[in-house]
């Protein structure tokens, strides 16, 4: 080849390795990572990482389960009969051979088995405990007292409370030091004639109040008056122990459940004033005078039924119990509700205030018992013991100690002093529908119930002393006249009666 033909392939040649080395100096500066994803041999995330330590941490736990449950398995021990072996595996449905499977290796297979097992029940240990500690946890979230928050007018109607209670509560104790003053065998003479007189009672009126069941009763502070409540919506007012019909007081369009004097009704208290407070199924409250058979006013605010109404000793306030959970406190001169507490988790059945003013107790479906300080609002008491609903409650004269009567067909005695269940009474064969201290000085205890009888227990020692019988249905109520000398039942029977010794 002469020199004038191989110039221009020399050129050629040239032009080719300048542009390659152009190609490979931009490729040495560039990214790599971008040129390899641009050329599709580096496949790139966005944010995506592959954490190795936490990954090695992951197999390092595996691991050592791993040799755990291999530990464990060397700690069961297996009988080396073989036919001991193939019955346990039979009795945990696994085969009890396997293809090429010789009774060493059929051992360790139960071996292995048996500790998986016992982790199985190791989990259901852990899995019964925490459920355990959680039903804990939502019953104690159950028993928390709920306060709202209250008016102006409840901060002034605590103090006089206080005002009001503390004079009453100096009177009880002044009267029981000096009730400690006299001899025992004059006490035990005294409270021997009224359980000798308790032991004669015996029915001495009996009247068809209604026609639908009586769900109450009650007397007048006088003793001379007894009212009634029915089913059918109607209070009725009687004589005792005549049984003369007084008056029909209409204005409750459901089922009465409850109708209680003013503490000065028939004493202080003008006819004309507010004299009996009342309460039905259908939430409605209402108050009465003696002068009128229409309602003088209507207590508005309860969304659910009320159960029971009480008054206040001093007759200024109203509680009321109600289906909702909860039982309010109504200042019946402010015409205001003051005060709605819950506390329970079900609703609220029975209410009694002691008799110094200080203390309200309440029992609810719930199957407890509280026991509120009317002066700071606090449940200084928690009564823990039915297994049932508490449908009835009542204070003891004393002013320390209470009776709770249940759907469990006992009677509970409680002492607030030492914040204690004292005695629970087997009382009857049918759930307790009524409680109630002798007036005095609680020497007996008058019980009632769906067994269609009320009893008369002892006090100390709470032993029986006499049955009521002669109702055909369910005893709803029971109350003991003031002045000590009647012992009135309403009954689902429709009738009411009265008794006193012979």
């Amino acid at each position: 080849m002469s020199d004038d033909e191989g110039a221009p392939a020399l050129k050629k040649q040239r032009v080719y390795y300048g542009s390659l080395e152009k190609q490979l100096k931009k490729q040495m500066t560039a990214d790599p990572s971008s040129s390899g994803a641009e050329a599709g041999n580096i496949s790139m995330s966005a944010g995506e990482t592959f954490d190795l330590e936490e990954h090695i941490s992951e197999r390092r736990k595996e691991l050592l389960a791993e040799f755990e449950r291999r530990r464990k398995a060397r700690q069961i021990t297996v009988s080396t009969d073989d036919s001991e072996v193939k019955a346990q595996l039979r009795k945990y449905g696994e085969p009890i051979c396997l293809f090429g499977e010789g009774p060493a290796e059929r051992r360790e297979r139960l071996r292995h088995l048996l500790a998986a097992l016992g982790e199985m029940a190791d989990q259901d240990k852990q899995a019964k405990k925490a459920s355990r500690e959680k039903a804990k946890e939502e019953q104690a979230e159950k028993e928390t007292t709920w306060y709202h928050e209250g008016p102006e007018s409840l901060k002034s109607a605590r103090f006089w409370i206080a005002e009001y209670s503390l004079p009453r509560a100096a009177k009880r104790l002044e009267e029981a030091r000096k009730a400690q003053n006299i001899p025992e065998s004059q006490t035990n003479a005294r409270r021997q004639e009224l359980h000798r007189k308790a032991r004669n009672l015996t029915a001495i009126g009996s009247e068809v109040g209604d026609q639908r069941p009586i769900s109450f009763c009650r007397f007048s502070p006088d003793s001379k008056m007894l009212a009634t409540a029915s089913w059918s919506g109607l209070i009725k007012l009687w004589t005792t122990p005549e049984f003369n019909h007084i008056k029909t007081l209409r204005g409750h369009n459901n089922n009465v459940g409850c109708v209680v004097f003013h503490p000065q009704a028939t004493l202080s208290l003008a006819p004309s004033a507010c004299c009996m407070a009342s309460c039905s199924a259908d939430g409605a409250v209402k108050l009465w005078s003696l002068e009128s058979e229409e309602p003088v006013a209507n207590i508005e605010g309860h969304e659910s039924r009320v159960a029971r109404v009480e008054y206040h000793p001093s007759g200024r306030f109203l509680g009321t119990t109600c289906f909702d959970s909860s039982w309010r406190l109504w200042d019946l001169e402010a015409q205001e509700e003051i005060l709605h507490q819950e506390g329970h988790s079900k609703a609220v059945y029975a209410i009694d205030f002691q008799r110094d003013g200080a203390l309200c107790a309440t029992g609810g479906m719930d199957a407890f018992g509280r026991v509120w300080d009317l002066r700071t609002g606090r449940c200084i008491m928690f009564l823990e013991g039915h297994l049932k609903s508490v449908l009835a409650i009542n204070f003891s004269p004393n002013g320390y100690q209470l009776a709770t009567g249940s759907e469990d067909n006992t009677v509970k005695l409680w002492d607030m002093r030492q914040h204690k269940l004292l005695h629970t009474i087997p009382a009857h064969q049918n759930l307790i529908s009524g409680v109630k201290f002798q007036g005095s000085r609680g020497d007996y205890l008058i019980t009632c119930s769906y067994d269609c009888t009320a009893k008369v227990w002892a006090h100390p020692g709470w032993s029986p002393l006499k049955t009521l019988a002669g109702h055909d249905g369910k005893v709803m109520c029971v109350d003991l006249s003031p002045d000590e000398q009647y012992i009135a039942t309403a009954s689902f029977d429709r009738k009411f009666k009265l008794w006193a010794p012979e």
